[in-house]
């Protein structure tokens, strides 16, 4: 059986928010925050969801660097 991919269920949550607010971007950066932490903490190749980022480096500077521009 098939492991639960850790991730899951906050691109769930993006995709829930995204159409409750017509595809805004801008009102869902709380959830795409959510999965972006997410896949910092998961093992490379462990999670489908997050295997869209070309690494762990660059998705913690990307990270790192939204969050700093959204508390300014």
């Amino acid at each position: 059986m098939p492991q639960k991919d850790p991730c899951q269920k906050q691109a769930c949550e993006i995709q829930k928010c995204l159409q409750a607010n017509n595809y805004m971007e801008s009102k869902c950066q709380a959830v795409i925050q959510e999965l972006l932490k997410c896949c910092a903490r998961c093992p490379k190749g462990r999670s489908l969801v997050c295997s869209g980022f070309e690494d762990e480096e660059k998705l913690t500077l990307k990270y790192t660097s939204k969050s700093s521009s959204l508390r300014s």
